[in-house]
């Protein structure tokens, strides 16, 4: 049954993570929990599947302000397979080199932010444009990704680096290089991916170990709670306050 096949796969990945990624996986923590601490932002972007860890994040019951989600429409291919924003455009746009700088005019930043990039095999010209802004504009730089796997693939970009070697810290995602895991009878390509499974696993780990340290430290957290509990009054109210801490987070007050 290739369901099992598929569940073995994706529990491999999850338990490399586990033993070859914890160390990093920390660093990159207190990283981030110095940003939201003193009141900046970890920005997270990513394009095409890499999209969906920074969705999964926030805001979602169980995530707390301090993200900033980056989501380009037209790099999500998503919402359109043909016509508008379909998978050729995508394709095409993603590697576009000046695209990510255009990006990062639509938004604010401090030195000490926190730049925090999704990408699979780290080659493509949008996201290593993003890492080059924000590292000129004195931020951190993170990068999750397929890093082991993408060692001897060539970048897209002049700068002629890939997006593992701009970064400041990397967190392998320990993903194969392919993604699809699973081979198909009578069929050349494998079927079952298992890199937004990788990358999801990695951010909560990454998240819940951001929320310890700054609770440790004594700082309130706004996290968006569930509304949909029985008995529990409150949650509107928590929720309205978590999303007025990230207007005026947004805000720059």
């Amino acid at each position: 049954m290739l369901a099992k096949e598929w569940l073995n796969n994706a529990r491999n990945v999850m338990s490399k993570i586990e033993d070859t990624q914890i160390e990093n996986i920390q660093k990159a923590a207190e990283i981030m929990a110095d940003s939201i601490e003193k009141g900046k932002w970890v920005h997270t972007f990513g394009c095409g599947h890499a999209t969906l860890p920074i969705e999964e994040m926030y805001p979602r019951i169980g995530g707390f302000v301090g993200f900033h989600p980056i989501v380009e429409l037209p790099l999500t291919f998503f919402t359109n397979i043909v016509g508008q924003m379909g998978v050729d455009q995508f394709i095409f746009l993603e590697r576009v080199e000046g695209y990510g700088r255009e990006i990062m005019k639509g938004h604010n930043f401090d030195k000490e932010d926190t730049m925090w990039l999704f990408s699979h095999t780290g080659v493509n010209a949008v996201n290593i444009d993003i890492a080059l802004d924000a590292k000129e504009k004195g931020m951190k730089v993170i990068v999750f990704g397929s890093a082991a796997e993408a060692k001897n693939k060539t970048t897209k970009h002049s700068c002629g680096k890939t997006l593992f070697e701009l970064a400041d810290l990397v967190v392998d995602t320990c993903a194969p290089a392919e993604d699809a895991s699973v081979p198909l009878k009578n069929h050349v390509d494998k079927v079952g991916p298992v890199s937004t499974m990788a990358f999801v696993t990695a951010v909560w780990m990454t998240v819940t170990t951001v929320a310890e340290i700054l609770a440790d430290r004594g700082v309130k957290l706004h996290i968006h709670p569930s509304h949909n509990v029985p008995g529990d009054s409150t949650s509107k109210q928590r929720l309205a306050e978590a999303l007025s801490e990230y207007k005026r987070r947004i805000a720059g007050v």
